[in-house]
């Protein structure tokens, strides 16, 4: 059920001429959904990773209205970019209005004769086949080398082409570039107990004990010189676009490229964060920019798993809970007890599946020019 505040008691003659009229417009602002609301409200997860093709996840998702997006990445733990487009493809056959997907490219070999052809052939087949985007990870700017040693950042004019053939197509870039403020701080400093775990166990990607890597400024400096010199491209900063510390920060780049938007995925912890200090300026930015924001959580599904519908149902209740209502609860990410956003409705609505919906037009058996050809039967999951 929809919570209202105020609650209002408009009886006859009790206010001024006019004032009902204001009343029930102040009402209507304020609305927000309740925890039942989950059930009924359409949403999309817009940043998963799906490499197993067990059916009981998608039974999950479609008793939770919930579409999702499985963004292919080019992650040696991962299974083989070919792999992933392979088992996307299949899930995009067996689900087509509940599973969409994004492709992505082998980053090594850049300098090698023919990899910006086989790239971009590469892409072209993908979303022939139905990809909706295409996305370049955090490898390029803190792993990649080229032939002479040299480290690719995500500005490299060898990859301009590629951008710019996305820009031309349509074709939205998902970018994961450097990451959290938090890679640059020891365990003991890091703001999100999630972070600590990550880079605890990823030590390769902990750049405060890498101090010959680029440093956090540089990654953004990169991404922000590529997004110049590609204005038409759509682009989708993954990961609250490596900005979650500040959402005046994130706001910034926002007003810098107007053809942005970011993503949530796996920083709602650190949004928290901020609203543990300061719950109103957290409010006012989702509201804000509540047209270019998309609600995503970054879990993967591995070919193995049995239990993840609920896992990914546990992730999708608690932070519906954080956003759309007013509860106070105990998070454990921050060792600290928080109150919800209680977003208004109509902002929860964009956030959650408007936004995707208009970013990606052919996913989920949208009519958009990316969408591959279906005829309406078949699975309605």
């Amino acid at each position: 059920m929809r919570h209202l505040y105020p609650v209002l008691l408009l009886l006859a003659g009790a206010f001024p001429p006019g004032a009902a009229q204001a009343a029930e417009a102040h009402h209507v602002r304020y609305a927000h959904y309740g925890m039942k609301d989950f059930y009924r409200v359409p949403k999309i997860d817009a940043h998963m990773h799906l490499h197993g093709t067990d059916s009981s996840f998608m039974r999950e998702a479609e008793r939770d209205r919930f579409r999702v997006l499985s963004i292919n990445v080019d992650y040696a733990d991962f299974p083989p970019i070919e792999e992933q487009e392979r088992i996307a493809q299949d899930m995009l056959r067996r689900y087509p209005l509940r599973f969409a997907y994004a492709a992505t490219f082998h980053a090594s070999g850049i300098d090698e004769p023919g990899w910006r052809e086989e790239t971009l052939r590469h892409i072209d087949e993908s979303v022939a086949h139905g990809a909706v985007a295409v996305k370049v990870w955090k490898n390029v700017g803190m792993a990649l080398r080229d032939s002479d040693g040299r480290l690719v950042m995500v500005d490299d004019p060898r990859l301009s082409p590629i951008f710019e053939h996305l820009a031309q197509a349509g074709i939205p870039l998902l970018g994961h570039q450097g990451e959290p403020r938090n890679c640059w701080l020891p365990l003991s400093e890091m703001s999100v107990e999630s972070d600590r775990e990550y880079f605890a166990s990823h030590p390769q990607y902990h750049m405060y004990l890498h101090p010959e890597m680029p440093g956090y400024e540089d990654q953004l400096r990169a991404r922000d010189t590529m997004l110049a010199r590609h204005p038409s491209l759509k682009f989708v900063g993954l990961h609250m676009a490596s900005l979650e510390w500040s959402v005046d920060r994130l706001a910034d780049f926002l007003e810098r490229f107007p053809n942005t938007s970011v993503d949530l995925a796996a920083r709602i912890g650190q949004l928290q964060s901020q609203a543990l200090r300061d719950p109103e300026k957290v409010r006012n930015f989702l509201i804000r920019y509540q047209d270019r924001i998309l609600y995503a959580t970054d879990l993967e599904q591995d070919a193995k798993a049995r239990a993840f519908g609920k896992e990914a149902r546990t992730v999708w209740l608690r932070d519906w809970r954080f956003f759309n209502t007013a509860d106070i609860r105990y998070v454990p990410d921050l060792g600290a007890k928080l109150k919800g956003l209680a977003l208004p409705t109509a902002v929860v609505d964009k956030i959650y599946h408007l936004n995707a919906e208009r970013l990606f037009p052919g996913a989920w058996g949208g009519p958009g020019p990316l969408a591959p050809g279906k005829n309406g039967k078949g699975s309605s999951q």
